[in-house]
């Protein structure tokens, strides 16, 4: 239902935008970024050959591989420990209103001539929070009893959770005001489109390698079989 009623808002009003909005035909640009996809792409390969342009996409693609299994795994494990899915689903609903007000905030900080120096003082807080998510995995089938999960418990997950969307938009904000600052304006929205998605990438590659090396990772001991079982495999989970 969720997913219906927004896809129907988001069909709706782009309708309205193609229909009802116009373009500004008197306002000529002074150049043109493109002429088409092939000149696009010349103009990428030649921004991302920029040795300064070069250094910050490698900074950007590897910076987020310490919070990835953070990021990534935390709520899988939760789940997996008995934290029941829809009480997860809730706890996110406190986050809305943050996620609101953080770039707000976070803007004025990246506002000044060196944006970068928020996303670098935000980056240690991350990690320790890397720990911490780490800890309320161990801890819940600690405090697990018959009924589910105390209280205090989830006081605790939604602490942790806000103050990760702390440091995790005081990254993020910093990113984009930069990269906002160092595109060329006469090239602007081929510019930001590339360190945008080079940034994007960057969050999502460690992310999918962290998720495929949980299995391999996870050490795991069968109960009750004859011998000693390390159930390292799928195929000797199911024996």
């Amino acid at each position: 239902d969720f997913l219906f009623f927004w896809g129907a808002v988001f069909l709706v009003t782009t309708t309205l935008v193609a229909f009802l909005k116009k373009e500004n035909q008197e306002l000529i640009p002074a150049k043109e970024e493109t002429k088409g996809i092939t000149d696009t792409y010349r103009l990428l390969f030649s921004i991302i050959k920029m040795p300064a342009v070069l250094t910050f996409c490698l900074l950007i693609l590897t910076s987020k591989v310490g919070f990835s299994a953070a990021d990534a795994v935390t709520g899988l494990k939760l789940v997996e420990e008995g934290v029941p899915k829809e009480h997860l689903a809730l706890l996110a609903v406190p986050m809305v209103p943050l996620q609101i007000i953080l770039p707000l905030i976070i803007s004025k900080y990246t506002a000044g001539p060196q944006p970068l120096n928020t996303f670098y003082k935000a980056m240690p807080y991350r990690l320790l929070l890397g720990l911490e998510f780490a800890f309320l995995v161990w801890w819940a089938p600690k405090v697990k009893h018959e009924g589910g999960f105390p209280l205090y418990y989830y006081a605790v997950v939604v602490l942790s959770y806000a103050l990760h969307q702390i440091t995790l938009y005081s990254m993020y904000v910093a990113i984009m005001a930069f990269n906002a600052k160092v595109s060329d304006p006469l090239i602007g929205g081929t510019y930001m489109t590339l360190l945008n998605t080079v940034s994007n990438l960057g969050g999502n590659w460690p992310s999918t390698v962290a998720l495929w090396l949980v299995d391999p990772l996870t050490v795991k001991e069968c109960q009750g079989a004859q011998g000693h079982h390390t159930c390292a495999t799928a195929a000797a989970s199911e024996v």
